[in-house]
């Protein structure tokens, strides 16, 4: 196994600074954070955070700029977090209760994160 190149170190730790910076804007809007990183095999879901009854399943997005993180998301993608979000809630059947919404929160350097609530809807 080779060792990760140099651009990909800092597109890795620019990643994790990304869901950091979210985690935190979350944070100061009011939500609790339920989880980071949530993996199954069905997919991965970047942070499960709740505010009230609402359950949110973010995808962090971080780009140079906010239209290329906003294109990031695919249709494919969006497929396998709801299919992560059927497991999370699987594993934690006490939060079944709540009202599930998929968010994208999109983060650029050097600006606050910006938060794109319900940013789509699972396919049925």
């Amino acid at each position: 196994m080779t060792a990760p190149t140099e651009s990909k170190r800092q597109a890795r730790r620019f990643g994790r600074v990304a869901e950091w910076a979210a985690a935190w804007h979350l944070r100061f809007r009011g939500y609790r954070i339920v989880a980071r990183g949530f993996r199954s095999r069905q997919g991965e879901i970047d942070i499960v955070a709740r505010r009230g009854r609402v359950l949110a399943f973010v995808e962090v997005k971080a780009r140079r700029d906010l239209d290329t993180a906003a294109e990031a998301l695919r249709a494919r993608q969006t497929g396998r977090i709801a299919r992560a979000a059927v497991a999370f809630v699987q594993a934690h059947p006490g939060l079944a209760a709540l009202d599930q919404r998929f968010d994208v929160m999109l983060v650029r350097p050097w600006r606050l994160p910006v938060h794109v609530a319900d940013a789509w809807r699972p396919e049925a």
